[in-house]
């Protein structure tokens, strides 16, 4: 039996779009910046949590990397509290609900998200979209860019890199989209830099509305 010649469209078909959810489907910035008092004092706190995770590897307990980042730039313990307390205060961007619901009228949708499975499973319910995958670090026993949470979402939805994208809210996410073979796109909503060494996405923009078509801009490019 000879091997079946797939045409240039369905080489490049997308049947999944997996996100990151705390960044790029929720503005978490606000509510950390307001749980912490001020823009420059949660952008620090934030990004020093970032940095915690995405050096971390494998798990460890969420609210413990919280509190260390916190302590790091000098908030004590309550605020870690308080931010768990409020989480349930967390919002959407604006338009991530109209672009989710017309995503989900042709893809599959997942997330893939650092935070313990108690939280990401609260956040994942925020959009008013219903996901057909969450896999939260606690879950995949790994904090992304470790490959093992990609993966697990790809696994649980039953199809292959090939036929999926994943949409980023931080370029740390490049790092291991590129190790699983996943095309990313970058929601950078803060304008943050490009990591040294960070492979490209295909494409970077400041909201998720070019999202749809950005989508079937790639589906007709061969790679």
């Amino acid at each position: 039996m000879s091997d079946v010649q797939l045409s240039s469209s369905e080489e490049q078909r997308v049947d999944v779009v997996l996100f990151d959810l705390l960044t790029a489907v929720l503005d978490s910035w606000t509510l950390w910046n307001d749980v912490a008092g001020s823009e420059e004092m949660g952008r620090r706190w934030r990004m020093a949590y970032l940095k915690l995770t995405y050096g971390c590897g494998r798990y460890v307990r969420y609210e413990t990397l919280v509190e260390q980042a916190a302590a790091s730039v000098g908030l004590d313990a309550g605020y870690p509290a308080t931010l768990a307390r409020r989480w349930g205060e967390l919002r959407a961007w604006p338009e991530a609900a109209t672009v989710l619901a017309q995503l989900k009228q042709r893809y599959r949708l997942g997330v893939v998200t650092n935070c313990s499975t108690t939280l990401g499973h609260l956040a994942a319910a925020i959009p008013g979209v219903a996901f057909d995958v969450v896999v939260t670090s606690e879950e995949a026993g790994f904090y992304k860019p470790d490959p093992a949470p990609y993966q697990l979402a790809l696994d649980r939805l039953g199809v292959h890199a090939d036929r999926a994208v994943f949409v980023a809210g931080s370029a740390y996410d490049l790092f291991g989209t590129a190790k699983v073979g996943l095309r990313t796109y970058w929601h950078n909503r803060i304008d943050l830099p490009m990591p040294d060494g960070a492979p490209a996405p295909f494409a970077m923009r400041p909201t998720l509305d070019p999202l749809p078509a950005d989508l079937a801009s790639l589906a007709a490019t061969p790679r």
